[in-house]
């Protein structure tokens, strides 16, 4: 019984290896592998918010977000601050502050 439960377990950390190869080689064929891992939560928060290209997503509404609801204010801001930085998060026009675009070309992938 020891050796099905634990081939079970090795069966699964392989798929979880193959999902986190496949899921780092996706990140860097985008250009994201160089993001922390704080940064890719806010860039895929203000993405999943987005919705469709020129949409755009509120600071708050990024915060709530299941990926960066547990990130430290500081940190959360660090984070945001540098993706605008790297330009992968866009100040939308017409607001005064709080307010981003995913990059255009970011948008729909």
């Amino acid at each position: 019984m020891a050796t099905i439960l634990m081939n079970k377990s090795l069966g699964k950390l392989s798929v979880l290896f193959e999902l986190r190869s496949m899921l780092r080689e996706m990140e860097h064929e985008v250009g994201l592998d160089t993001l922390t891992s704080m940064e890719m939560d806010v860039f895929l928060a203000a993405h999943a918010l987005s919705g469709s290209a020129g949409e755009v997503v509120s600071s708050d509404e990024i915060r709530k977000h299941d990926l960066t609801a547990g990130i430290a204010q500081a940190s959360y801001h660090r984070a945001l601050r540098s993706l605008l930085t790297l330009g992968l998060l866009e100040k939308a026009e017409g607001y005064k502050s709080k307010h981003y675009l995913v990059r255009d070309d970011l948008a729909g992938s």
